[in-house]
């Protein structure tokens, strides 16, 4: 989300409560990836609030108490002499609401609903147009919801996306770099790589700290926007959850929290497609990346991965390199070394 990247640099104390018995902490609020990010003053994330379903309990007045939509439970209060980030709060909250479509753009709903009667038959038997069709109406903006709380839910085994502030623009940078900009790091993801609806990329720490150059991590990168090129990852989640999901979906604009939490558990256990080999070695071209150092990251005898090795397209080229070595070595310590 581009109006993101004017406050990514901003932070603010606050005091954040888990619930209404609960006791009120002194936190440090900073704006993530689409994530309001809640911290402890060792800096240890204990919360991430959707920027998409942050509602205001008393707007207009201070100190101001912001809450997750639909959870006026847990809050998050910030007074008066932090107007920098409430009004940055509020100028993201007002950017997410005019990027949804407009009440007449979602007739589509009350116009499904009205033909249900007549079209159920058709709608159940035709699970592949049903799924075509809800592809072609979900906004990015739900696609990148939905990938927040498939985060959200993850975190709770990969452990809290690194945030190390040097670290974090290290990571902006390769992402400048590959034309890539939604990158997360986790310290225990289970796999190398994975990429959610919405397009943000997620990697394992291992990926920086295992190895002594970021083509590798580059590598595991292009790998995800080869998958994503070839299957949409919100096909890909509507095919895991099943027909029911993907009607809820087409008519309420959710996914239950069960599906959600199913399909966090499935991106991190099952084993990931291998890309297209012709339009992974076109990415590495376009982006004048070596792709023989990721080939060999993936298999280091070569054998399995022979035909990167040798289509790698800037074998006998000088190529600059990716990364000035003080930025390769900020971004090894994202997850804190």
């Amino acid at each position: 989300m581009t109006a993101l990247s004017k406050y990514d640099r901003l932070e603010a104390t606050g005091l954040w409560r888990p619930d209404p018995d609960g006791q009120r902490r002194e936190v440090i609020v900073s704006v993530g990836n689409a994530t309001l990010i809640i911290s402890d003053m060792n800096d240890q994330a204990i919360a991430h609030w959707s920027l998409a379903a942050v509602a205001r309990a008393n707007t207009g007045n201070l100190p101001a108490i912001f809450h997750p939509d639909g959870d006026d439970g847990e809050t998050l209060e910030l007074p008066a002499h932090e107007r920098e980030m409430i009004d940055a709060i509020e100028s993201l909250r007002t950017t997410i609401a005019k990027s949804r479509p407009r009440p007449g753009r979602l007739r589509w709903l009350g116009l499904t609903l009205s033909i249900t009667a007549v079209a159920a038959l058709v709608l159940f038997w035709l699970p592949g147009a049903m799924r075509d069709n809800t592809l072609r109406v979900v906004p990015q903006v739900k696609r990148e919801a939905l990938g927040v709380a498939l985060i959200d839910r993850m975190q709770r085994v990969t452990g809290p996306m690194c945030n190390d502030s040097a670290g974090l623009r290290a990571l902006r940078r390769l992402g400048t770099r590959l034309d890539t900009p939604k990158l997360a790091v986790v310290p225990a993801l289970g796999r190398a790589a994975l990429h959610l609806p919405g397009g943000v990329i997620v990697l394992d720490r291992s990926v920086f700290e295992d190895w002594e150059e970021p083509d590798v991590a580059a590598g595991y990168i292009l790998a995800e926007l080869a998958r994503q090129v070839e299957r949409d990852p919100l096909a890909a989640l509507l095919e895991v959850a099943g027909p029911w999901e993907n009607f809820r979906l087409l008519t309420t604009g959710e996914i239950s929290d069960a599906a959600l939490d199913s399909y966090a558990e499935y991106l991190m256990t099952a084993p990931a497609d291998v890309p297209d080999t012709t339009n992974l070695l076109a990415l590495f071209e376009a982006t004048d990346v070596r792709a023989t150092p990721y080939a060999r990251a993936r298999d280091i005898t070569g054998e399995s991965v022979l035909d990167l090795i040798e289509g790698d397209p800037m074998q006998g080229r000088d190529t600059e390199p990716l990364l000035a070595d003080s930025t390769w070595l900020r971004l090894q310590g994202l997850c804190g070394g």
